[in-house]
């Protein structure tokens, strides 16, 4: 299903939920802006104890009752460098 396919307005709400990441497998509440899902969102995370900005592009949307979810995936190549989980030594 498609973005057209949903009749959204502003201010309705939906889930984001991020994969890949930092932020993999978590959600956020947020909110339509300008009749459309965000079509990218940064992410401020917290990644050895230092802040990271962390894009996210949309993939997919379904809905699931009245809620719509909307998967992010993650774009490493416009987000901060971090070190992967592995990477990190004895601070995963």
């Amino acid at each position: 299903m498609t973005d057209a396919a949903f009749t959204l307005s502003n201010g309705d709400q939906f889930i984001a939920i991020y994969q890949g990441g930092p932020n993999d497998g978590q959600t956020d509440t947020r909110f339509v802006t300008d009749g459309d899902f965000d079509a990218e969102i940064t992410v401020i995370t917290a990644v050895d104890g230092n802040e990271a900005m962390i894009d996210y592009t949309k993939s997919s949307v379904s809905k699931v009752g009245d809620e719509y979810h909307v998967f992010y995936v993650y774009d490493p190549k416009d987000s901060d460098q971090v070190n992967a989980p592995e990477d990190r030594g004895d601070r995963q």
